[in-house]
């Protein structure tokens, strides 16, 4: 089972530097939920959840969730 970071809001996988992805096997992997999870807690996402992902059968199994850093704010211009 490979361990990612999925966006709760966009149901999209961190794959890496600001990039997310649809597909759950371009995801970036962790080797555990406690360092995917202090990861996921430094993105500038709101909510997000830390999945297992099992690539024989495609599943994704929730493991535990949380908030991020929030999206930026916006300053009008």
């Amino acid at each position: 089972m490979n361990i990612l970071i999925e966006n709760a809001d966009s149901l999209e996988y961190l794959a890496g530097d600001n990039h997310w992805t649809k597909n759950a096997a371009a995801g970036k992997f962790f080797p555990g939920t406690s360092l995917a999870f202090d990861a996921a807690k430094k993105e500038a996402i709101n909510k997000f959840n830390i999945v297992g992902y099992i690539a024989e059968t495609g599943q994704c199994i929730n493991l535990n969730h949380g908030r991020g850093r929030g999206l930026p704010a916006i300053v009008p211009a």
